[in-house]
């Protein structure tokens, strides 16, 4: 990732689709296909604005829509994150894992440490 923007949010500037779309189409495939799972944060529209070269209300527009088809959701200072899209079992692990993050913060523990008691505990199944 550069400058905290992910390999696959880049545009084409030889394609006929208009930026937004591309946006929308590669956070949408991201999701889809895992690159970017349930909780990822994506960068902040003037950020991603100022990489791509493109105005900030073309990103703002990607997204909205996106938001609105239920694929992101906007949770303020936090940002704009991949949502479950109605999919309540993947929402409650991504709210678990929301939880289990603020105890780890504020545990202490570190990151590759948490992830392995993660780990273990999915195989102790």
């Amino acid at each position: 990732m550069e400058q905290g923007i992910p390999r696959w949010l880049r545009l084409d500037e030889k394609s006929a689709v208009p930026p937004f779309e591309q946006i929308k189409q590669a956070v949408l495939g991201a999701a889809h296909a895992g690159r970017a799972p349930v909780g990822t944060r994506l960068p902040p529209v003037r950020g991603l604005a100022t990489h791509l070269g493109i105005a900030a209300n073309t990103v703002a527009r990607a997204y909205r829509e996106l938001e609105q088809a239920g694929v992101v959701e906007t949770r303020g200072r936090a940002g704009t994150v991949i949502a479950a899209g109605g999919d309540t079992a993947r929402r409650r692990v991504a709210d678990a894992a929301d939880s289990f993050a603020d105890v780890v913060r504020s545990a202490g523990v570190p990151e590759a440490e948490a992830v392995a008691m993660v780990r273990a505990a999915l195989r102790r199944g």
